[in-house]
């Protein structure tokens, strides 16, 4: 009985110094590639996670950045663009799926296919 007693509590503390697993951080740079019926756009982002809160950019190259802010839930990310006056973006919003170092999901609500792939 005290050696169940003994293990029981090995393993409760254990369970509790591993803590809560952690979720999906979207942090870094990446490589971007926009699919719609009628072309393809590649180019680049880079994105800071704080929590469930995701903001960064998205463009051509990192010298013609559009900022983007949004939100995680899980391994689902949220993202909008935030265009200049003047500028022109390839989506308002993109809805994807992170899977380690690729998210892949739609823009403006399946107009088309985006694709993340970290390129750090």
């Amino acid at each position: 009985m005290n050696h169940l007693v003994v293990l029981t509590a090995a393993l409760l503390t254990a369970a509790v110094a591993a803590g809560p697993k952690r979720g999906v951080d979207v942090t870094g740079k990446w490589r971007v590639t926009i699919s719609t019926p009628d072309r393809e756009v590649t180019g680049q982002g880079a994105l800071k996670q704080a929590g469930d809160k995701v903001t960064g950019w998205v463009g051509p190259s990192e010298n013609d950045p559009i900022p983007v802010d949004g939100t995680i839930n899980g391994k689902h990310l949220t993202l909008r663009t935030h265009p200049q006056e003047g500028r022109t973006v390839a989506f308002d919003k993109c809805d994807v799926d992170v899977d380690g170092d690729k998210m892949v999901g739609t823009i403006d609500t399946d107009k088309g296919k985006i694709e993340f792939v970290r390129s750090q």
